[in-house]
């Protein structure tokens, strides 16, 4: 039986203890201070902004926030047992249209360097500028 494709919708309240356990049991930019994403950051992102998970035999499988004002892809990530399943891929894509839609000519983001996410986002066309304070690299793509 092959797994089912990703399904893109927009996340609810119902859904943050799933998110929240798929952030914490991440292999690679592990969140070192998990107190530095507040409760009312992951509430502005659910409710004004771009938050959408994805799911696989209805389970959420990964979920990504983008910025709608800046373009900034704030997370996107999937759980360590659906990696390579297309649910990334998935996610991007569906952040990227919706930022386009709402009029970003740029999407940006940051990541660790020598990552499977770094190698991810160079694969899917986004280009290095340079590095961010914390010595992240910083990605961007152009939209539209």
């Amino acid at each position: 039986m092959t797994a089912a494709s990703p399904v893109i919708r927009k996340a609810t309240p119902a859904d943050q203890p799933r998110i929240h356990a798929i952030r914490m049991d991440v292999r690679e930019n592990v969140l070192s201070d998990p107190s530095r994403v507040t409760d009312a950051e992951v509430a502005w992102y659910r409710e004004q902004a771009i938050f959408l998970v994805s799911e696989a035999d209805g389970e959420i499988a990964g979920f990504t926030c983008a910025n709608p004002q800046t373009g900034l892809i704030w997370a996107l990530f999937v759980d360590p047992a659906h990696e390579g399943r297309g649910h990334g891929r998935a996610l991007l894509d569906a952040a990227l249209a919706a930022l386009t839609a709402a009029g970003i000519v740029q999407a940006h983001l940051t990541t660790g360097a020598g990552t499977r996410a770094e190698r991810f986002y160079r694969r899917h066309g986004w280009r290095e500028t340079g590095r961010s304070l914390d010595d992240n690299i910083v990605f961007i793509h152009p939209l539209g």
